[in-house]
Formats: structure tokens, sequence, C-alpha cells
């Protein structure tokens, strides 16, 4: 009689490596590869914010000539390229998570949104009374204040330490380049931040590995 390749395991040490191959291959079903999480974002603030300190140094001179829409363009592009980056993988991992889970994390999304566009609102108000770079310190010091601040929650609703750190890192650097001025604070934003979560996402990464 030829073996049932299909037949449960007849020996203990067997039946734990079967569970453990299929925790592991679940686990990277629906946990997304981090590098993907984190890396698009990081790009986006080491190029976009990079830039911007190109552009305006902290003197009011430009270390390279660019066109002034250049900047922002790039780091708006870039942005919207990792979020819809982010969309997709996460769709794909936890499109059929249902139940609390889900519900939290649609309603994280939800605060992303209406808490980006209300804050943004309120700056085109004010922003255009400022001169040019003050303006621009307002508007990439709330900014990155709020993504702060949400990754922060994140972290705290899903006990997530890596979100939660991050978050942590980056409302302390943006504090330090608000206080040290136009200029510095997109130098800062740029290596400190977009360097952060680049490092956030190896280390991520690396960790998934371990565990799978």
């Amino acid at each position: 009689m030829e073996p049932d390749d299909d037949a449960p395991p007849t020996d203990a040490a067997a039946a734990l490596r079967l569970i453990q191959d299929q925790r592991s291959a679940t686990a990277r079903r629906l946990v997304p590869d981090a590098r993907l999480i984190y890396w698009p974002w990081g790009v986006a603030w080491l190029v976009g914010f990079g830039l911007f300190f190109l552009r305006l140094t902290p003197g009011g001179k430009a270390l390279v000539p660019l066109p002034s829409w250049l900047p922002l363009t790039v780091l708006f592009v870039l942005l919207a390229a990792a979020g819809a980056i982010q969309a997709v993988v996460s769709t794909r991992a936890y499109g059929q998570v249902i139940g609390d889970s889900a519900r939290r994390g649609k309603w994280y999304g939800y605060a992303w949104a209406l808490g980006s566009v209300s804050v943004y609102a309120g700056l085109g108000r004010i922003s255009e009374h400022l001169p040019p770079d003050q303006g621009a310190l307002l508007w990439s010091a709330t900014a990155v204040g709020l993504t702060g601040a949400l990754h922060m929650a994140g972290g705290a609703i899903w006990l997530d330490r890596d979100l939660f750190r991050l978050g942590v890192w980056i409302s302390v650097i943006n504090l330090i380049g608000a206080i040290a001025g136009p200029g510095w604070h997109a130098l800062v934003v740029a290596v400190a931040g977009g360097g952060g979560i680049l490092v956030v996402g190896a280390l991520a990464h690396r960790r998934q590995r371990q565990q799978s």
C-alpha cells in the first residue's frame, strides 16, 4: 500500500512542524513585507525634503538652482506613489480580514484622510500671509507633526512598537527642525526622518524573516 501524502502526521514532532509551517505560511499571507510599507515613504521624504533643502538653505541661498515648483511637485508625486503602494499591499494582505481589526484599520484611514485635509485647509488660509520661508516651514512642520502623532496613535491601537517608536522619532526631529528654523527643518526631516523610516523598514523586515 502506498503512503497517503494527505494523511495527518503520525508523530508529535511531525505534527508540530506542520503546525509551525502552516502558521508561517499564514503570517506571510496576512503580514505584508515591511519594506513595501516603510521604504516608499522613506524615499519620498529623503528625496522630497532633500530637494527643498537644496533649493533653500538656512542662509536663504540655493545650493542647486532648482525651479521653485520642483521640490513640492516631486514630494507630492512620491508621497502619492508611496500611498498607492501601501494601499495595494495592505489590500492584498488584509482584504479578507474582518471584525474589529478591519474596523480599526478603516477608522484609522479615515483619521489620516480627514485630519490631513482639515489641517491643510487651515494652513492654506494662514501661510499666504507669511514670508515664503516661514510659510514653507509652517506647512512642513505641521504635516510632519501630524504624521508623527498619527504614527504613535497607530502604534497604540495595534500595540506595534516599531510604529509607535517611529512616531516618537518623527515628532522629536520635527520639533528640533522647527526650532532650528527654515532650511534646517527640511534637512533634518530628509536625513533623520526619511533615513529613520528606511531603517525601521529594514529592521521590521529582518524581524519578519526571523519569525517566519
